[in-house]
């Protein structure tokens, strides 16, 4: 029961460090808002880009991918600890390598979960774009870099970031499901990325309609939503 229970501390842990709401610190440390109330009142970088301008935009880019990237690395340790210790008995028939995947894939759930709905921000929070790479560059690299060179694409040529960021969740379960990657990993790629696309569905709306805001567009012209 104890080893259960840690394992449950190990994805709140994953998850709160999703839910830090860097968009949101950002707003109100250099403009003391709210940036839930501007622009498209997402947390995201995108928001932020339009509302505090690029260098900040970076910054929080960088921080939520780094989130993602940490949850995994965040399992990997403690889980392989978490079944060395004397007090903390696993099941007779549990296999730490044949969990390991397991856990990694529930982390980079409840990481992407938690920065699409944070506890701190009475559970809103950002798209999980950004996050979701930093998983993908955690799991697998090359599916993480392929998803970043078609968000990059995607972007250079409509200049629409919430397309580059569906497509590229499009070109992750492409590529996980084209390569060799074990089936934890695989679920987590499929159900991560629909997630984010979910996380969207305003956005979809906008494109269908013709209003979806492109890069360099004021903030102030950007539909709520």
């Amino acid at each position: 029961m104890i080893f259960w229970i840690a394992g449950l501390v190990g994805l709140a842990t994953a998850y709160l460090l999703g839910s830090i709401p860097t968009g949101y610190l950002a707003g109100k440390l250099l403009k003391g808002i709210d940036i839930r109330e501007h622009g498209s009142r997402s947390t995201g970088a995108t928001n932020v880009l339009r509302t505090l301008g690029k260098w900040p935009a970076l910054v929080v880019l960088l921080l939520d991918v780094l989130k993602g990237a940490a949850a995994i690395a965040f399992a990997r340790w403690f889980y392989p600890w978490l079944s060395t210790w004397p007090s903390v008995t696993p099941p007779a028939a549990f296999d730490p390598q044949g969990w390991m995947p397991w856990a990694v894939c529930l982390a980079g759930l409840a990481v992407l979960l938690g920065h699409g709905r944070s506890i701190w921000l009475n559970f809103t929070g950002g798209k999980s774009a950004a996050t979701g790479l930093g998983v993908l560059l955690a799991i697998s690299w090359p599916v993480g870099l392929g998803a970043a060179i078609a968000f990059g694409v995607v972007v250079a040529l409509s200049r629409i970031v919430s397309l580059g960021s569906m497509l590229a969740a499009l070109t992750a379960i492409a590529l996980v499901c084209g390569l060799e990657q074990p089936l934890p990993y695989r679920l987590l790629v499929i159900a991560g990325s629909l997630y984010v696309i979910m996380r969207h569905r305003a956005n979809i709306q906008r494109l269908l309609a013709g209003t979806e805001p492109r890069l360099g567009q004021a903030s102030n012209a950007v539909p709520q939503g």
